[in-house]
């Protein structure tokens, strides 16, 4: 499977599975066609990956026959720019993959539908396992474990992690001696910090750096920083999620080398070079036999050789004049 939002995507409203669903491609390409229709959504795409699963064909033969795929109206890659509330930008390249067969006008059709989507959940997986787990609940049984001491046993409290923090101030430099009622006093608002992402190192950088050559009132002198130096609070799950991300710009790449339309021309999907390649290995679709072809037939010297005949038709006529019934 390839990262969560890439890999194979369906493109939606697709025909049932049926038997002729490939039967214009040649038979390797209509076999290698069946195996990526098996394909699971989210599957990665790459020809090596998809090389290195298929029984019989090596990576040149499936980079060759997925190109051919591609030309048959079955596969389509897409660079979309999204842009984000924020004015954060990033380019995505989406594979889409289409049972049934599409025309170069319906792909373009399609991939000007992508332009302006709303694609925020796609684009920010997992966002509230992250904010969750940056805020662990307690583990069952802890609190249990801390209520259930000895009797006449004395637990000594254990100081936060923001008094230690405004503790080691002095180690950092002499001239902000606080004390202990100090640390106290000032033990929420380092706390605060510490909950809107800040260090410690961040705590001991702003009480320390830039300090004059005497300070008189440590105690003081560290409150007004705490509060004017106080960080930004993080974004909540619901603030993150109002960012929304939209496709912006869409352009058309090549299946096989990843160029796009803002370098060369992207013809049914493929850049001139993959074109050529793919082209070279002989025809893209299953040829008909010539017997089914229309067309005149050589007469071998008979008789009205040169006339071209309808032969059922001339069968039919045949059949009226003796009065038989209809040929069937």
């Amino acid at each position: 499977m390839a990262k969560t939002g890439y890999g194979k995507r369906s493109t939606g409203d697709e025909d049932p599975y049926a038997d002729p669903d490939f039967a214009h491609l040649s038979p390797r390409d209509r076999e290698i066609a069946v195996f990526v229709d098996h394909l699971e959504d989210g599957h990665a795409m790459g020809y090596k990956v998809i090389a290195a699963e298929h029984p019989h064909y090596g990576q040149q033969a499936v980079r060759t026959s997925m190109g051919r795929i591609t030309l048959a109206g079955h596969l389509r890659w897409i660079k979309e720019h999204i842009t984000v509330e924020d004015n954060s930008m990033r380019w995505v390249t989406r594979t889409y993959w289409s049972r049934t067969r599409r025309s170069p006008e319906w792909w373009a059709e399609f991939a000007r539908e992508r332009h302006g989507r709303d694609v925020t959940e796609r684009y920010q997986p997992g966002l509230a396992r992250v904010e969750e787990a940056e805020e662990p609940t307690p583990e069952a049984g802890q609190d249990e474990q801390v209520e259930q001491a000895e009797p006449g046993e004395q637990t000594a409290e254990r100081p936060s992690e923001a008094y230690l923090t405004l503790a080691d101030v002095r180690a950092a430099d002499a001239r902000m001696p606080l004390s202990d009622s100090d640390c106290r006093s000032l033990e929420s608002l380092a706390a605060e910090w510490l909950s809107r992402g800040a260090t410690p190192h961040d705590i001991t950088k702003a009480l320390t750096d830039g300090l004059p050559p005497a300070v008189t009132n440590p105690g003081g002198f560290a409150r007004n920083r705490l509060e004017s130096k106080m960080p930004p609070k993080k974004a909540t799950i619901r603030q993150k999620a109002a960012r929304r991300a939209r496709v912006t710009r869409v352009i058309m790449a090549c299946g096989l080398c990843d160029a796009d339309e803002r370098t060369v021309e992207i013809v049914n999907g493929l850049c001139g070079e993959c074109l050529a390649l793919c082209e070279a290995d002989g025809p893209v679709y299953e040829p008909v036999p010539e017997t089914f072809l229309p067309g005149p037939r050589e007469g071998g010297g008979l008789p009205g050789a040169d006339e071209v005949i309808d032969v059922t038709d001339r069968v039919e006529s045949l059949r009226r004049a003796a009065g038989l019934g209809r040929w069937r």
